[in-house]
């Protein structure tokens, strides 16, 4: 059996996930941290900076830095909630809107590429094993340490 840890190491590598910046979108360059905030913004609706921090497991100082970086490049509106106004809720802007669309696509292109170099039957397994990985770490104790 092949070492785990290197076998995550690489696959981390090749993904990108350590480079300090995952896209230049036009003039605009996004880190992969801010990638996935603006991921998490697009995919929720009207969340809370809170919601989107826990999503991605971050704490919320550390989030908060990441959203006024965004605010600033005026790709999130940060907007006090009706309800409570101790609560921001986030939103994309349109130019934030478009980044966060461009790296989709760039993502989608660059996986089905990938996928493109299996048959079928090896991109289901593949899929599938990525699902059964995803639901065994949500249940795994250690992700509630600092790995998760």
């Amino acid at each position: 059996m092949e070492n785990k840890r290197e076998l995550f190491q690489v696959l981390t590598r090749r993904f990108g996930l350590l480079n300090k910046n995952c896209c230049s979108i036009g003039t605009v360059d996004i880190s992969s941290v801010q990638s996935h905030v603006l991921y998490e913004i697009d995919r929720q609706h009207e969340p809370s900076m809170l919601q989107v921090a826990d999503a991605l497991a971050m704490d919320i100082t550390t989030f908060s830095r990441q959203i006024q970086k965004l605010v600033k490049m005026e790709l999130v509106k940060k907007t006090p909630s009706v309800r409570d106004k101790r609560i921001y809720i986030l939103s994309l802007t349109v130019q934030g809107k478009f980044v966060a669309t461009s790296i989709d696509q760039t993502m989608n292109a660059y996986l089905d590429e990938v996928f493109s170099h299996m048959n079928e039957f090896e991109r289901e397994t593949v899929i599938r094993s990525i699902e059964l990985l995803n639901k065994a770490m949500s249940k795994s104790n250690v992700c509630s340490s600092s790995f998760c």
